[in-house]
């Protein structure tokens, strides 16, 4: 019996031996049909999942479908002249895009090619778009803040280095700006950053690119178009693709951010892929590995240990809803993956409030934990008092005879979303966020006419900058009872310089300065 086991372990060997050493690169195989991208192709007996064929005409394709007979092909390229029985042969490499700092300040498209007229790329140490994400093991728990610039977001829904933060809401509330910031506010922060359209006009990766170029982005940034006007094959890779430039970065021990924008069409490229390959539709004619599509591609996000380089690759998925609903199919599990969401509120964005972030829908599971000292403190009422505000708004509504206390938290929330109010491509540093949340915190802003508010926190931020209590604060990491003592002196010495030359200030309405004396 052991004899028998023994010789049938030998043969096993011998086969995959035999097996291993017949994989050729030049086998070729035939095109059996060929449309809308997709490719239909017998031979190629040994091909791989994913691996790069090339047709007659120089196009190349990647193998999605191994069947018992045939293969099925998704096109990377022009496809016209390619007909029934053309020629297919194999690489023997599976997808992979060009990697490295060489990518920094470029504009590729899905498969890592130049298309912002540059010099050609080095495909040396290039990598295999598809990818194993990092294990437990060799990650650490988030503990470094990623700073956005967005004093609602850094207040109430802190960003960590390594976090996934998904971005989702009805299209034109701005998820495209609240992420574009946030690669402006990395300058001079040492984070890279991979900017990922999928399926975007070329008119908004245009105007995207002129943007960061403008403030000196794509000095750290690298942009990866799939417009909407090419192969679904191209928009189902672009993420992929910058996923493994960021990959590079991340195995040198570097911070990186990158944004998907987004992960809706990137859904839809995959189900009208797998329709044409005829793989069974699930729901909403999705297939049935479409949570797999943005699960494998999320956790390849994380932080890692100091044992495997100590870096990270921050996520910012952007979904868009259809008038608001956050329970559909692609965007309830893309919230099942990711760490928290910013929720984008049409109604807030059309009422002017920008950036329109939901207080109540909105989540960071995570980045509280990597927040500084500084603004966790000054931050950390902010959201029950906005609940507060909210609540009683809306009790408002149905009666006029409301009580002082009532009338005082309406107030000081009307002056609370003033506040956070926040122009495009005008990020704060932590320090000014530290700033303009004392003085709500504190409630030096019920001394400030609603309509004077956006002038008052210009001035504020401009008069704290030329403080040494910054720098007092910068160093201490918190505030303690003495610098406490210190901003409240300075504040209440800004505050009456600053109403005294506020013409017609009725006191009866907003408050007597008295108070500020005390």
């Amino acid at each position: 019996m052991a004899t028998k086991t023994d010789s049938f372990a030998a043969l096993i060997k011998a086969k995959i031996d035999k097996y291993a050493n017949k994989i050729k690169k030049d086998e070729v195989g035939r095109v059996i049909s060929i449309g809308d991208g997709i490719a239909l192709v017998s031979g190629l007996e040994k091909a791989m999942l994913n691996e790069l064929v090339v047709f007659e005409n120089g196009t190349k394709g990647m193998i999605l479908n191994l069947e018992a007979e045939t293969l099925g092909i998704v096109l990377l390229g022009k496809y016209d002249d390619i007909a029934e029985n053309s020629q297919v042969s194999r690489t023997g490499q599976v997808v992979s895009v060009p990697v490295g700092d060489q990518l920094l300040g470029r504009v590729v498209d899905a498969i890592g090619q130049p298309i912002d007229g540059g010099k050609a790329l080095s495909s040396q140490g290039a990598m295999p778009i598809e990818k194993i994400a990092p294990g437990v093991i060799t990650r650490q728990s988030v503990d470094a803040p990623l700073e956005t610039g967005i004093l609602s977001i850094d207040s109430m829904f802190p960003i960590g280095k390594g976090q996934r933060e998904l971005i989702i809401g009805d299209r034109q509330t701005g998820k495209t700006t609240v992420a574009v910031d946030t690669i402006l506010n990395q300058k001079g922060k040492n984070v890279k950053c991979v900017y990922v359209a999928i399926g975007q006009k070329r008119s908004t990766v245009v105007h995207i690119h002129d943007i960061l170029e403008k403030a000196g982005a794509m000095e750290y940034t690298t942009i990866v178009s799939s417009t909407a006007g090419e192969l679904p094959a191209l928009i189902y890779l672009a993420p992929y693709t910058g996923i493994t430039i960021a990959e590079y970065w991340l195995s040198k021990g570097e911070d990186v951010l990158i944004v998907y924008d987004d992960l809706s069409k990137h859904a839809v490229s995959y189900r009208t892929i797998s329709l044409l390959l005829r793989r069974p539709p699930g729901r909403e004619a999705y297939p049935g590995d479409v949570f797999y599509l943005h699960s494998r591609l999320l956790e390849r996000a994380g932080r890692m240990n100091k044992e495997n380089g100590n870096g990270s690759i921050t996520a910012l998925p952007i979904i868009e809803t259809q008038a608001g609903d956050i329970s559909a199919y692609i965007p309830t599990n893309v919230i099942s993956i990711t760490d928290g969401q910013l929720f984008m509120m049409t109604s807030m964005f059309n009422a002017g409030q920008r950036p329109a972030i939901d207080p109540g829908l909105s989540v960071s599971r995570v980045g509280s934990a990597a927040q500084r000292g500084y603004v966790k403190q000054t931050a950390s009422s902010l959201k029950l008092e906005l609940a507060q505000f909210a609540e009683l708004s809306a009790f408002a509504q149905f009666g006029s005879d409301l009580d002082k206390e009532t009338k005082d938290i309406i107030e000081h929330g009307k002056r609370i979303m003033e506040m956070i109010k926040q122009p495009e491509n005008s990020p704060y540093s932590q320090l000014q966020e530290a700033v303009l949340l004392f003085a709500i915190k504190h409630h030096y802003i019920k001394w400030i006419p609603l309509d004077k508010i956006t002038a008052f926190k210009k001035d504020l931020v401009a008069h704290f900058d030329k403080s040494k209590l910054l720098t007092e604060l910068s160093k201490a990491g918190k505030f303690d009872d003495k610098l406490i003592e210190k901003f409240n002196a300075e504040f209440k010495d800004f505050m009456l310089e600053y109403i005294s030359a506020i013409p017609d200030y009725k006191a009866e309405t907003y408050g007597d300065i008295k108070e500020l004396k005390k």
